[in-house]
């Protein structure tokens, strides 16, 4: 099975000798890492090509790496019934820089990219409505980046006052939150609720 994933990484490679930067077999998976502007043309070659045949795009997600100046990586999965291969192919791109829309040669990729820009702030150019698909109206950041608070900017909650939905700024209430960081197992210096039955008895 690696052998003819090699075999084809090797066809595709071939096939874009300047767009494509690197292929890999690892665990019975190839990965094809290509120049994000030779994507469209890519693609159109992984599912029209008589040795690919890749006629289904599964996923497009994203990866984070805030340490790189590149810090995205857009990551494809498609899947060839005709020769039951999968491949996945890994663009690299950051902030400012879209990564071209491939809706064009897969329809299912709208709402996958809509998702991707959603959650990482990743640009698709050429995408036909490219809007929030998960969070709200008006939500601030990204919350997949590594670097969004895990707390978020606003909270929701329903103003029963106001009669409607209202956002305030994330307030963390420590009232209810009582930690004395021991045990009850461990000689706790308090009588649990419900000892004083068990001592009643005895």
């Amino acid at each position: 099975m690696d052998e003819a994933l090699s075999d084809l990484g090797d066809h595709i490679a071939a096939a874009f000798p300047n767009d494509v930067t690197r292929t890999d077999v690892a665990l019975g998976e190839l990965t094809i890492e290509a120049r994000s502007d030779a994507l469209v043309k890519l693609l159109t070659f992984l599912r029209d090509d008589q040795n690919c045949q890749f006629k289904l795009l599964v996923d497009v997600c994203g990866v984070d790496h805030p340490d790189r100046p590149q810090r995205f990586d857009v990551v494809y999965h498609l899947l060839s019934p005709r020769h039951n291969q999968r491949v996945r192919v890994r663009v690299l791109t950051d902030e400012q820089t879209p990564v071209p829309s491939v809706t064009g040669v897969f329809k299912s990729a709208g709402w996958f990219e809509r998702e991707a820009w959603d959650m990482y702030g990743i640009m698709f150019s050429g995408h036909p409505d490219l809007r929030r698909l998960l969070t709200d109206y008006g939500f601030e950041g990204h919350p997949l980046r590594k670097d969004f608070p895990l707390t978020g900017h606003v909270e929701v909650r329903y103003d029963d006052e106001q009669k409607r939905v209202v956002y305030e700024p994330v307030s963390l209430v420590q009232d209810f939150r009582r930690f004395d960081f021991m045990s009850p197992w461990e000689s706790a210096e308090y009588i649990l609720p419900g000892d004083e039955k068990s001592q009643e008895q005895s």
